[in-house]
C-alpha cells in the first residue's frame, strides 16, 4: 500500500487542494451566511468551472470539488464579484470563526462574531492552520462538539464568558471585553504552547498553565445536542446526505430561500422559508439513517482511498 499523505492544512479559495478529482477549493462565508444571490452564484461557479459537487465541512464551510488548475483564477474572480473573496490567503486562515446559527438579527452573536473576524485581520500571527473560534452565546450552548480553540459563550447567569478549549470554566467579561480576551487566549496559544504548535485542549490536558489573568471561575451555561432536522423560528433546518449537494440543488434553494446559515453539523438553516425543502439530496426526517451515517470523499475522489466510501455507505 502506498504511503498516506497527511495534509495538515485546510484548502481555500486562494490556495486550493489537489484531490482526485481536481482541485478543491473551501469558501468560508462571512458570519457563517449566504445570501440568496450568493447561494446562486456559488451554484453557477461550481457547474461552470467544477464538477457540479458542493461539500458542507464541519467548519460551517462550502467546499466545491473538480476545479481544473486553469480555472482557478475565473472562480476567483466570480467569488470576488460575490464578496465572497478574502484580500490574500493569510487574511482567509485567520478568519477561522464558528458561529451558533440560531441567532436573531440584532442579538449579540452575530454582532460579536462579525467583530471577531475584523479583528482577526489584524490578530495573531503563527496560529496553526486549524486553530479556530467559535461564537456560541445564546441562550443555549449548541456548539460544544464542535471543533475550537477559543469559545464566547455565557455562563449559568447569562453573563458573557471566554474560555479556552478544554478548560472546564471560563472568564467572565462584558460584552466589549468578548472579542479582546478571545484574542488574548490566542495571542497566549501563539506565544507560550510549544511555540504555537497543535490545539488549545490538547496543551491544556497535557498540563499547559493558562495565566492567571486568562483564568475564570465561571461554568458555561446549558448545552444542547445536535439539533434535528425540522421547522425553527429561523426556518427549516435540513441535512445533507454525506454532506454533498449537488449545484441544482443549491440552485433550487437560492431560488426559494432569503438565505442560507451554515452549520457544523452538515445541516442548512434556510431563512425566510416556512416549509422544508422538497429538492434532491436533502434530509427532511429526523429518523432518516443517512444521518447516522459518516463517509470520507473515498475513491475517486480522493487519492488515499480505495474504494467509493459513498456507495458502501448508501448500502449500509
Amino acid at each position: 500500500m502506498s504511503d498516506i499523505a497527511v495534509k495538515g492544512w485546510c484548502p481555500g479559495v486562494w490556495q486550493p487542494m489537489q484531490s482526485g478529482d481536481g482541485l478543491v477549493v473551501r469558501i468560508r462565508p462571512r458570519q457563517g451566511r449566504i445570501d440568496a444571490e450568493q447561494a446562486a452564484g456559488i451554484a453557477g461557479l461550481a457547474e461552470r468551472y467544477c464538477n457540479g459537487l458542493i461539500e458542507l465541512t464541519n467548519r460551517a464551510n462550502l467546499q466545491i470539488r473538480g476545479l481544473r488548475e486553469d480555472n482557478h483564477s475565473s472562480l476567483i474572480d466570480g467569488l470576488a464579484r460575490l464578496r465572497l473573496l478574502d484580500p490574500d490567503p493569510d487574511t482567509e486562515a485567520r478568519r477561522n470563526v464558528l458561529i451558533a446559527p440560531f441567532w436573531d438579527a440584532g442579538d449579540e452573536v452575530i454582532t460579536i462574531a462579525g467583530e471577531l473576524e475584523r479583528a482577526l485581520v489584524n490578530g495573531p500571527s503563527g496560529l496553526p492552520a486549524k486553530f479556530g473560534f467559535a461564537v456560541d452565546c445564546g441562550n443555549e450552548r449548541v456548539l460544544s462538539g464542535a471543533s475550537a480553540d477559543v469559545r464566547i459563550e455565557r455562563d449559568i447567569d447569562g453573563q458573557f464568558i471566554v474560555r479556552a478549549d478544554g478548560a472546564e470554566l471560563g472568564r467572565a467579561v462584558s460584552r466589549n471585553e468578548a472579542v479582546t480576551a478571545a484574542l488574548g487566549l490566542a495571542e497566549w496559544f501563539v506565544s507560550g504552547a510549544k511555540a504555537g504548535r497543535g490545539r488549545m485542549a490538547t496543551h491544556l490536558t497535557a498540563g499547559e498553565k493558562l495565566p492567571e489573568i486568562l483564568c475564570g471561575h465561571a461554568r458555561p451555561g446549558p448545552k444542547r445536542d445536535t439539533p434535528d432536522p425540522g421547522l425553527t423560528p429561523h426556518g427549516p433546518l435540513f441535512g445533507v446526505a454525506f454532506g454533498q449537494l449537488t449545484s441544482a440543488a443549491l440552485n433550487w434553494l437560492a431560488n426559494n430561500a432569503k438565505a442560507l446559515r451554515m452549520t457544523p453539523w452538515r445541516m442548512i438553516l434556510a431563512e425566510g422559508m416556512n416549509a422544508m425543502p422538497a429538492c434532491e439530496g436533502v434530509i427532511t426526517r429526523a429518523d432518516d439513517s443517512l444521518l447516522r451515517i459518516v463517509a470520507c470523499s473515498g475513491a475517486p475522489r480522493c487519492h488515499e482511498a480505495h474504494a467509493d466510501t459513498r456507495a458502501l455507505a448508501a448500502a449500509l
